[in-house]
């Protein structure tokens, strides 16, 4: 009886062994045949015997027959890249120019794109086309122009760049200048204009006031010339009685200023010396 129990045993395990061989057959060969593209990615579809499929595979999980098919995920966002250039300008000073650029590919041409250029599309492209730019742009304009047309420059750069990456199929969204610097010999020239320019400032300033400062002393000498004379025409008509009048006012001012201060001491014309004595000690 132990032998027909055990030939039943080993025949379930038998297939159970083959179903599982048959299960993993066909869990890999169904995970082969799955793909998924995420958010912000589309997918170029290779076929070993098409070639390079013409539209592009969207966001999802997708089919594809396996060892056949060969999907190349690209990333379709905005990306962000440096270009550095040492470049000079219409005056021939070097200037060291950075410039950060917002790029992202042209969705309805992915196919393209990946034919000729590849996953690292940017990497290809955007160096070699940017200094490229940048040079014939930066050649336009003069030192000076760089540092108070910035904006200007930054527009010719971005029109130029748009245009130019559009051959390639590639979207640029912006262009900015973020680093702008120039040689040591043009810093310092700058710095001795502004000095310079300081300078003339300054004297120019002192010249204003010394001609204010004239201006002021010949109205204030005509202001007393005209006061004397009114004075003179005053006394000559009246008598020396203005002048005894004001000579009472200023006595009167003094007066004032000295009876409201405690350190004057008054000292009565003649011997009367004891002022200020308590009554009381007169008699004794």
């Amino acid at each position: 009886m132990s032998n027909p129990a055990a030939n039943a045993v080993a025949n379930l395990l038998s297939k159970v062994a083959r179903y599982s061989v048959l299960l993993g057959i066909g869990g890999s060969a169904l995970q082969a045949s799955l793909y998924t593209v995420d958010g912000g990615e589309r997918a170029v579809m290779y076929d070993r015997i098409q070639g390079v499929l013409p539209k592009a595979v969207t966001e999802g999980t997708h089919f594809r027959v396996p060892w056949l098919q060969n999907p190349a995920v690209m990333d379709i966002r905005t990306r962000p890249r440096s270009i550095s250039s040492v470049t000079g300008t219409k005056d021939l000073q070097m200037v060291n120019i950075t410039l950060r650029v917002l790029s992202k590919p042209d969705v309805e041409s992915l196919s393209t794109i990946y034919k000729n250029l590849g996953l690292d599309w940017d990497e290809r492209v955007l160096p070699s086309i940017g200094n490229e730019i940048v040079k014939a742009a930066v050649a336009q304009y003069n030192a000076e122009q760089l540092l108070t047309q910035r904006d200007r420059v930054s527009r010719a750069i971005r029109d130029s760049l748009t245009k130019r990456a559009r051959e390639f199929n590639i979207l640029v969204d912006d262009v900015a200048i973020t680093h702008l610097s120039f040689g040591t010999e043009f810093t310092k020239a700058v710095e001795a204009k502004q000095v310079a320019q300081q300078d003339a400032e300054r004297a120019r300033f002192v010249v204003m006031k010394a001609d204010q400062e004239r201006k002021a002393a010949v109205i204030r000498a005509e202001g007393e010339s005209e006061s004397a004379r009114l004075i003179s025409d005053a006394t000559r008509t009246a008598g020396p009685g203005l002048i005894e009048l004001r000579r009472i006012e200023a006595a009167k001012d003094v007066a004032s200023t000295l009876s409201r201060s405690g350190n004057v001491v008054y000292l009565p014309h003649g011997n009367n010396m004891l002022l200020g004595l308590n009554p009381s000690m007169g008699g004794r």
